[in-house]
């Protein structure tokens, strides 16, 4: 009997002993150190002048909630936390890019947008296979792309516009399968865009603006199966003609190649379903316009400053939501069909802008009488000899159409000192005083389909509320312009109201994160006209209001740790059964009165849950 009570304590240290090396396992959960090592070389090679890393240098990247790092919320076979994001948004850093990036092996997002970092980007990066998003736009990069970027499997958008990067696209980039977007305008590429590129079976977005860019027009492109923005501006393709292949792009939005010295015809766009957007503007293009009709969505043609003879089509009549038709500084002749801005129905929120400025045309058909709404510019033509004309042959006004900062129609009856800075009223919430705390996003349209953001602002609004979980009134634009070809606007996001709330309300930490999680992440996906966006910044504000961090969070940890209590459980209860049968086979009933080895067992899994449930309070 004794052997067999013996033996049962020592089942009951065993049982303990496993436990608590569980709990002890779980309490000490840590972050790979080799990635701990590649982000403090991260740090180093960093100049941080506000600070917004301070908190690198103490604990563990994973648990201690450093600025910017995201964890998997699970550890992998080597039993470590691993980085899954790395995002430092616009925190004013300048210096380098560490060649240890590379050693974040795991990593999905690799985000250093709009900072001051310079020098070029490290070869490393090719080796994160996992790599899904590369986001280096905005800052002072320099040198050339390295062609291990083109061996990352998983990459799906590649954004290194607004640096100063040279040299030549490499062709391994068309080995990027999985890749959507290409972001690189504004930089300094040169030489031929490699026609291996229309490889690429799911690239939706492809930006090469502003760029040296030379050589052809690769005509490979019009077989690219996903390809919806084709933006090309400001690239020198000298002598070459447009591939008439490129009127097959059936799923193409938009065709941008303003200032790319081209010459030849201009091909017959007509056949593409769902165009929205044409512009071939400035360059030295010949022949006459197509007699064919443009697609029902088409908002916007610029065909102005080239070389186009001829008569303007009626094929231009009765497009339903065309906002501007320019043709100025052409060698245009003959008469304009007055149909154009006739039959084109106007709601409050809409214009049209037809521009023929400097032609040859000598006559309108039709009425002469503009609807409210419609600009028709003709100086320069035989047309205006006419002095019956003066609305279209006058002296141009300058519309400054291209920026606007919106009202707040729904606090003008509001007391300013009842909400003092930094709150503000909400100009859209159901009560019309409600004083409230914003957050305030940089955001941009890096290619939409419109060349007039007006009558899509509700569109806009309504869209975007509930991709970010948000009623409408929450949602606020407070001011656009146009930036060329893109537009850049100001969203003022307001918390919740609550009428139970007395005065000033603002958002909690968890909403924030939630909110800037999703637009880092990519996770709206715009609609067509929209085109693709980028966020530029964010703002609280209010003061003393901290920057959201990310590392792992709280609810992350409980749940690695509750898998690893699952593993101990299970082993306490396996013990226990063995318990059990030990004591009913040496006791008698007279036992029954002491404690059974599944009691003890159970008070025991209690405190320890009770001690575990602290050790989370703890935790950061």
């Amino acid at each position: 009997m004794y052997q067999s009570r013996a033996w049962t304590h020592g089942l009951f240290v065993f049982a303990w002993l496993c436990w608590s090396s569980l709990l002890i396992r779980a309490q000490d959960l840590i972050t790979d150190p080799l990635e701990v090592i590649a982000l403090q070389a991260v740090k180093r090679s960093l100049t941080d002048p506000e600070n917004h890393l301070n908190n690198w240098n103490r604990g563990d990247p994973c648990t201690s909630n450093w600025t910017g790092i995201v964890c998997f919320n699970r550890t992998f076979d080597d039993e470590y936390l691993h980085v899954q994001q790395l995002i430092l948004l616009d925190m004013n850093l300048s210096g380098s890019l560490s060649p240890e990036l590379g050693r974040l092996s795991h990593m999905t997002i690799l985000d250093f947008m709009w900072n001051n970092i310079s020098g070029s980007i490290p070869k490393e990066i090719g080796s994160i296979t996992s790599l899904e998003l590369l986001l280096l736009n905005g800052n002072n990069l320099t040198g050339s792309l390295p062609e291990e970027l083109g061996y990352l499997p998983n990459l799906n958008r590649m954004q290194i516009d607004e640096n100063r990067i040279s040299g030549s696209i490499p062709i391994s980039f068309s080995k990027l399968n999985k890749a959507k977007h290409f972001h690189m305008n504004n930089n300094s590429i040169s030489g031929q865009i490699p026609p291996e590129l229309s490889r690429l079976p799911r690239l939706v977005h492809l930006l090469l603006d502003n760029n040296n860019l030379s050589g052809h027009l690769p005509p490979e492109f019009s077989e690219m199966p996903s390809l919806t923005i084709l933006q090309l501006d400001n690239n020198h393709f000298d002598g070459t003609k447009i591939p008439a292949s490129y009127s097959n792009m059936s799923k193409l939005l938009k065709l941008s190649l303003r200032n790319c010295n081209l010459q030849g015809a201009i091909p017959d766009f007509s056949q593409i379903p769902n165009l929205y957007y044409l512009d071939l503007s400035s360059n030295q293009l010949n022949g006459s316009i197509p007699q064919g009709r443009f697609s029902e969505n088409i908002t916007t043609i610029y065909l102005s400053n080239n070389n186009i003879t001829g008569t303007v089509p009626a094929s231009f009549s009765g497009l339903p939501k065309i906002q501007r038709l320019s043709l100025s500084n052409n060698l245009l002749s003959g008469s304009i069909p007055s149909t154009i801005w006739q039959s084109r129905t106007l709601n409050k929120m809409e214009t049209l802008i037809v521009e023929l400025q400097n032609n040859k045309l000598s006559s309108i058909t039709g009425s002469t009488t503009l609807p409210l709404n419609v600009t028709v510019r003709l100086q320069g033509n035989p047309v205006c000899s006419n002095i019956s004309l003066v609305q279209f042959c006058g002296s141009e006004s300058k519309n400054n159409d291209n920026s606007q900062r919106l009202p707040n129609t729904n606090t003008s009856v509001c007391l300013p000192q009842t909400c003092p800075p930094p709150y503000e009223y909400s100009p859209t919430s159901p009560a019309p005083c409600f004083c409230a705390a914003p957050l305030l996003i940089g955001y941009r349209l890096k290619s939409p389909g419109f060349s007039d953001f007006h009558p899509y602002r509700d569109t806009f609004e309504k869209f975007l509320a509930p991709t970010l979980q948000l009623f409408n009134y929450q949602l606020h634009i407070d001011s656009f312009i146009c930036e060329g070809p893109r537009l850049r606007m100001y969203l003022k996001l307001f918390p919740v109201y609550d009428a139970n709330i007395k005065g000033p309300s603002s958002f909690n930490m968890s909403e924030i994160q939630r909110i800037t999680d999703t637009f880092a992440s990519w996770k709206i996906s715009n609609l067509d006209v929209f085109g693709p966006y980028e966020v530029l910044n964010f703002t609280h504000e209010y003061d003393n209001y901290p920057s959201p961090r990310f590392a792992l969070s709280k609810g992350a940890l409980v749940g690695i740790v509750l898998g690893t209590i699952a593993g101990a459980v299970t082993l306490s209860v396996l013990v226990s059964l063995l318990m059990l049968k030990v004591h009913t086979r040496n006791y008698t009933a007279v036992s029954r009165r002491h404690c059974s080895p599944l009691r003890l067992v159970k008070e025991g899994m209690e405190r320890y849950i009770k001690a575990f449930w602290q050790m989370v309070q703890s935790w950061p």
